[in-house]
């Protein structure tokens, strides 16, 4: 039965494919280019469909043989995703390129994209039509002295050509996706990644913005510094602006979590059973981690090592206990105490040592070389390092405040910092001074009021 419903579901999928078309092959029927095409799926002039199974969106045939039947194909669809720049769209509105800018910085015309020059400067592109509109709707604008209130917003510094191209991204955007979550997702592309903490706490759901995030219809295309202007232009700079971006996100986020939380780590995502082509079954029931009991070890196999929760880390300093768990911690440290050492042989648990005789050259508590082990010298009794007691389990490390014995210890990388020049925290001309009793510096030192004066003692900058 399950074969068959494999069969059934493959043959629906190749009835769709059959029915629909990629993006590129839609482009080419449609004679546009991609950039193009992706624009024209922007403005709604083209409907796509997503996948189920998150694959690129694809097109009907029966939207190709729309577009395709209307009157002027396919030149009226060039002309309606026709875009120009500054220079030509100045020349379509009979007007110089210093007062088309003007227009723009204040926001009489709306940019609908944008590519990096070779400067690295951000060239606005606006819909050639909508220019036309624009022209016969308000002439005033084009000759004349310009209004008050644009000269006013024009001498305040305001350029509108990245916020009315940012909202009228995201209006698209909302517009195109009912998924609320995807909703959200667009919504939270305006806030800086402080600003979108301050609204979603969850970290969960911030990861899961990057997931369900719409992509063009071609993927991300472009250079890594198209990519980052596209960031930086994202972003609500104003402080209206971003009051409203987080009253918006507030309410696509209340949406989002009534239909459904973000999913949690160690949530198994299964997918639908409509895309596997057969039907659900249950799940089978499991025995809850709490009541698993641990498999006893194989005979002749290596003792693993378990490390001790963290209170009980902090409090003794004794050796883990040896338990069952394979983490990869543990599983790094026996491969390597495999390959780089050589076997010791110990005697098994409760076995009393013979009389007479002698320990092993190195091992703890013979009478030979302290700290020796194997012809190697033992790290057992440094901080942190692995227990002479059992190979792979770890000793307590304890954690304290700094105190006046260990700047010694501390001056060598504290010192390369200071001296590299590239913190602002303390001057590079900083140099070690032995204080004196009582806490004081030498007379060499100067001492200044934006430095600290407690703790231990260095030379302040002459």
């Amino acid at each position: 039965m399950p074969v068959k419903d494999e069969v059934r579901a493959a043959h629906m999928d190749g009835a769709l494919d059959a029915h629909t078309l990629a993006a590129s092959r839609a482009a080419t029927e449609l004679g546009l280019k991609r950039g193009e095409f992706e624009l024209a799926v922007h403005l709604g002039i083209v409907r796509v469909e997503a996948q189920p199974n998150g694959g690129r969106p694809r097109v009907r045939r029966v939207e190709i043989d729309r577009l395709r039947s209307e009157d002027g194909f396919p030149a009226a669809l060039r002309e309606r995703v026709r875009t120009v720049g500054t220079a030509e769209g100045a020349r379509l509105m009979g007007i110089s390129p210093v007062r088309f800018t003007r227009l723009a910085r204040a926001g009489c015309v709306t940019p609908v994209a944008f590519y990096l020059n070779r400067y690295r400067a951000v060239v606005w592109l606006y819909l050639a039509q909508e220019l036309g509109r624009l022209a016969a709707r308000s002439p005033e604008l084009l000759v004349g002295r310009s209004p008050a209130w644009m000269r006013s917003r024009l001498d305040a510094g305001t350029d509108c050509r990245p916020r009315n191209w940012r909202s009228r991204r995201i209006e698209r955007l909302l517009t195109l996706n009912d998924d609320p979550w995807a909703r959200a997702a667009v919504a939270a592309e305006a806030l800086d990644p402080v600003q979108l903490a301050e609204v979603v706490d969850d970290p969960y759901e911030r990861a899961y913005f990057v997931r369900v995030r719409p992509e063009p219809v071609f993927g991300h295309r472009g250079s890594q510094a198209t990519r980052e202007a596209m960031g930086r232009l994202m972003l609500a700079d104003e402080p209206d602006e971003i009051l409203w971006r987080r009253v918006n996100l507030i309410m696509e986020l209340d949406s989002a979590r009534e239909l459904r939380q973000a999913p949690r780590p160690g949530e198994e995502q299964r997918p639908a059973p409509a895309s596997l082509g057969r039907q659900a079954e249950p799940d089978e029931p499991t025995e809850p981690a709490a009541l698993a009991m641990p498999m006893p070890p194989e005979p002749g196999a290596l003792p693993v090592p378990v490390l001790p929760e963290p209170a009980v880390l902090a409090e003794s300093s004794e050796p883990a206990t040896q338990g069952t768990s394979t983490g990869l911690l543990t599983r790094l440290r026996l491969r390597r105490g495999r390959g780089k050492r050589r076997p010791h042989e110990r005697p098994a648990q409760g076995a009393a040592p013979s009389t007479g005789s002698r320990p092993p050259a190195g091992t703890a508590g013979s009478p030979g070389r302290p700290g020796m082990r194997g012809g190697r010298t033992s790290r057992a009794g440094h901080k942190g390092s692995r227990s002479a007691s059992g190979r792979g389990s770890l000793c307590a490390m304890l954690i304290r405040e700094a105190t006046t014995e260990d700047w010694p210890a501390i001056w060598p990388f504290f010192h390369e910092i200071v001296a590299a020049g590239e913190t602002f925290t303390y001057p590079s001309t900083w140099r070690r001074v032995t204080p004196l009793a009582g806490g004081s510096c030498s007379r060499r030192t100067v001492r200044s009021s934006r430095l600290p004066t407690t703790g231990p003692s260095w030379a302040r900058r002459r």
